[in-house]
């Protein structure tokens, strides 16, 4: 005789609440992650602007707000940013911390650290 095989019920429900929880948890640190890969396009970007070369710092500045803004970045500011000019390129980088609430009182905190170059 052969035994029976498939999925029961109980191990069914186990295993859709695992899914659902790692699915909740995604959706709500999503939206950090992909404001920090957007803030680091927008830094590499504007190092890479020709136009940007032989200017100051203000003016840097103000492209990253005009480009924030298009981008919806919300969690820096034109303060927030270490700009210097490393030969004649710019390197723009911040530090940020970002806590998403999960539930309860369970939150995450997910610190950032968003650089123009490739370090």
């Amino acid at each position: 005789m052969h035994g029976q095989r498939g999925l029961t019920l109980s191990g069914f429900l186990l295993w859709a609440v695992v899914v659902i929880i790692a699915l909740l948890l995604g959706f709500k640190l999503f939206p950090a992650y992909y404001e920090y890969y957007s803030i680091k396009r927008t830094f590499n970007v504007i190092a890479k602007d020709e136009t940007l070369r032989g200017l100051t710092k203000r003016d840097v500045e103000s492209s990253f707000v005009r480009r924030a803004t298009m981008e919806n970045i919300q969690a820096l500011g034109p303060y927030d940013l270490a700009i210097n000019k490393v030969g004649d390129q710019w390197v723009i980088e911040a530090q940020y911390s970002v806590q998403v609430p999960l539930f309860g009182n369970l939150s995450a905190c997910m610190d950032f650290a968003p650089r123009s170059d490739n370090n």
